[in-house]
């Protein structure tokens, strides 16, 4: 069984950084690609960013300049850094990776940008 680990999130004032981090465990094969996805009250999970097996990435347009995906599939890794944070980034973020065409989640890590 494929687990995931996240970890970073937290409180930050507008313009501020976070990173966040996610490893996972369990997988015999490296991961097709991972992402972080995003969820407020209400709304629907929404794609933040992705990187593929082969180190492609893509960042939905609202994030684009700021935030920056990154990760090994062979070391189980990926990370999130986001830069120039908003109040309307505050969320839930999720690690989600896809191994032989299966999706698997993180717990979720809650970002809070306020002053």
């Amino acid at each position: 069984q494929v687990q995931l680990v996240e970890s970073g999130g937290g409180l930050v004032q507008p313009g501020g950084s976070l990173r966040l981090s996610c490893s996972f465990s369990g997988n015999s094969v490296n991961a097709n690609a991972m992402s972080w996805y995003r969820q407020t009250p209400g709304k629907q999970r929404e794609l933040v960013a992705s990187i593929s097996g082969g180190g492609a990435t893509s960042y939905a347009p609202t994030v684009k300049g700021r935030f920056t995906i990154s990760g090994d599939s062979a070391q189980s890794t990926v990370y999130l850094q986001m830069n120039s944070l908003k109040p309307e980034d505050t969320a839930v973020y999720y690690c989600g990776v896809n191994i032989i065409l299966t999706w698997y989640w993180g717990q979720g890590t809650q970002v809070t940008v306020s002053s």
